[in-house]
C-alpha cells in the first residue's frame, strides 16, 4: 500500500486518545486541589500532595497534556484534509507525539518534586523547556511543510489560526524561558524584577490568547461547518477576526499587573487594548454561531454540535468579561479575588473544553472507520453533567470573589479593616465545596467521554482515508 496516497489517521487517533486520558488526568487533579481548599487535610500532611505542588501540575496538566493534545490531533487532521495531501513527515510527526508525552510525564514527575521556575504556566525546569522547544520546532516543521506540500491553492482559513498559534508560542515559550542554568533542576531567569514580571505576562496572556483562543478557533472554523453542514456564515469576516485578533492580543498582557510596580502607562496600554479586543472576539463568536443558519433545528438531536455551540456562548462571555476585568477600577475589586478564578475556569471549561471535546467526538469515529460515537446517548450525558458542572463553579467563584473583594476593602469609620483576612476565608468555604461538586460534576463527564472513547475504538484499526487524486476543494 502506497501510505502517500492515504491521510496519516495514525497520529491524529494517538494524539485524539492522549487528549482523553489527559483531560481525565488534569481534570481530576483539579477536583483533588479544589477538595483540598475546603478541605485542608486532605494533602494528608505529604509534601508532593500539598495545594502548592499539586495546583502547577493541574494547570500544565489541563492547558499542556489535554488542551495541546487536542490542537496537535485537530491541526495534523485539518491541514491534511484541507491541503489534501500527506503530513509532511510521519516520523517527524512521530517525534512530536512521543515527544510531547515526555514533556507531560517529565512534568508530572518534577512538579509535586517541588522543582519549579516559578512562573506561571512555565514553571517547567530548563532541560523540560528545551525539549518543549525541540518538539514545537518539529511540530512547526510538519505543519508548514504540509502547508507547502499543498494540492489546493487556498489556504482554508482554520490553518491561519493553527499557523498564527505555532509561531506565537515559539516566540512566547523562547523569551520567557530564557534562563542561566545553576544545575540540572535549578536555573534563573533571564530578568529581573519587573522586567521579568511583564515578559512572563506577556506570555502568560498570550499563551491564553494564541493557545487557548486562536488554535481553538482553528478547531471552530473547521469542526462546525462541518458538523453543521453548513458554509462559514462569513469567510471575510473570519479573515478580518484573525488580522484583529493576532495583532491586539499581543498588547493586552500588561492587564495582569494593575496596581503593582509596572508603570502607570503600561498598565493602561494594558487595558486599552483588552477593551479593543472585545471587538475581535465577539467578531469571531457571532460569525460561528451564525454558521448555524439555516441548521438551529439540528441542535436539538446533535450532541456534537451542542458541544461547538455553547463552546463559544462561553467563548463569548470570557471575551466580554476578561476586558471589563482589566479596567483599573474593576480590577481594583477582583484582583487576587476568586473572581478571576471564575473568569478563567469559564473560559477554560466551558470555551477550551466544550470546543476541545466536540471536535473530538467528530474525529473519533472516522478515526475508527464508523459513522458515529459508540452511543451519542452518552455524548448527551457528557454535555449536561458538564454544563451543570460549569454552571455550578463559575457562580461559586463569582460570588465567592465579589465577596471577597467587598471584604477585603471594607473599612470602619475610624479608617480600620472591618474584617480580617481570615474572616474573608471563612465566608468563602460554602462556595469552595460548591466548586468542589461542580468540578467532580465536569470529571465526571470526561469519565464518560473517556467510556464512550474506548468502547468507539476497542478491537477497530485505524481507518484508511484516501487522498483525492484532483483537488476539486476542501475535504
Amino acid at each position: 500500500m502506497d501510505l502517500a496516497q492515504n491521510y496519516n489517521y495514525k497520529i491524529v487517533k494517538q494524539f485524539a486518545i492522549a487528549t482523553v486520558v489527559w483531560g481525565i488526568v488534569g481534570m481530576l487533579v483539579g477536583v483533588i486541589i479544589a477538595a483540598q481548599l475546603a478541605w485542608p487535610a486532605l494533602n494528608l500532611d505529604i509534601p508532593w500532595l500539598t495545594y502548592g505542588r499539586l495546583r502547577p501540575l493541574h494547570t500544565n496538566a489541563v492547558i499542556f497534556a489535554f488542551g495541546i493534545s487536542g490542537l496537535f490531533a485537530t491541526s495534523y487532521y485539518v491541514v491534511q484534509r484541507t491541503c489534501q495531501v500527506r503530513l509532511f513527515s510521519d516520523k517527524l510527526a512521530a517525534f512530536t507525539f512521543w515527544g510531547w508525552q515526555a514533556v507531560i510525564l517529565s512534568a508530572v514527575v518534577t512538579l509535586p518534586m517541588g522543582l519549579t521556575r516559578g512562573k506561571e504556566y512555565a514553571e517547567l525546569e530548563w532541560p523540560i523547556a528545551l525539549l518543549i522547544a525541540v518538539v514545537w520546532i518539529a511540530y512547526a516543521v510538519v505543519f508548514f511543510g504540509t502547508l507547502l506540500t499543498r494540492k489546493v491553492k487556498h489556504v482554508y482559513v482554520a490553518n491561519w489560526f493553527f499557523a498564527g498559534y505555532i509561531i506565537a508560542v515559539t516566540i512566547l515559550h523562547v523569551v520567557n524561558a530564557a534562563a542561566m542554568p545553576a544545575t540540572l533542576f535549578k536555573s534563573y531567569s533571564a530578568y529581573s524584577g519587573v522586567q521579568d514580571a511583564m515578559i512572563q505576562w506577556w506570555y502568560g496572556h498570550n499563551a491564553v490568547g494564541f493557545i487557548l483562543t486562536a488554535g481553538y478557533l482553528g478547531m471552530v472554523y473547521y469542526f462546525i461547518p462541518k458538523q453543521a453542514e453548513r458554509p462559514v456564515y462569513s469567510y471575510r469576516l473570519s479573515i478580518v477576526h484573525f488580522w484583529a485578533l493576532i495583532f491586539t492580543y499581543m498588547w493586552a498582557g500588561p492587564h495582569h499587573l494593575h496596581y503593582t510596580a509596572l508603570p502607570d502607562w503600561t498598565q493602561s496600554i494594558g487595558m486599552v487594548f483588552s477593551l479593543i479586543l472585545l471587538a475581535p472576539s465577539w467578531g469571531g463568536m457571532i460569525n460561528g454561531i451564525m454558521t448555524l443558519s439555516g441548521a438551529w433545528h439540528k441542535l436539538r438531536t446533535d450532541p456534537i454540535l451542542k458541544f461547538m455551540i455553547v463552546s463559544l456562548s462561553f467563548y463569548g462571555m470570557a471575551t466580554f468579561e476578561g476586558p471589563m476585568m482589566s479596567i483599573k477600577t474593576v480590577n481594583a475589586l477582583s484582583h487576587y479575588t476568586d473572581w478571576g478564578i471564575a473568569h478563567v475556569h469559564g473560559g477554560a471549561l466551558g470555551w477550551v473544553g466544550f470546543i476541545t471535546m466536540g471536535s473530538i467526538y467528530y474525529l473519533l469515529p472516522r478515526l475508527a472507520g464508523q459513522q458515529k460515537m459508540y452511543s451519542t446517548k452518552l455524548i448527551d450525558l457528557h454535555f449536561w453533567v458538564a454544563t451543570i458542572g460549569i454552571v455550578l463553579y463559575i457562580a461559586a467563584m463569582w460570588i465567592a470573589g465579589v465577596m471577597q473583594g467587598l471584604m477585603w476593602r471594607a473599612v470602619n469609620p475610624d479608617g480600620t479593616l472591618t474584617y480580617t483576612f481570615v474572616e474573608g476565608v471563612k465566608a468563602t468555604y460554602p462556595y469552595y465545596v460548591v466548586r468542589f461538586f461542580g468540578g467532580l460534576l465536569y470529571l465526571s463527564g470526561m469519565c464518560v467521554m473517556g467510556y464512550n472513547t474506548w468502547m468507539t475504538l476497542r478491537n477497530r484499526e485505524t481507518a484508511v482515508a484516501r487522498i483525492p487524486a484532483l483537488a476539486a476543494g476542501h475535504a
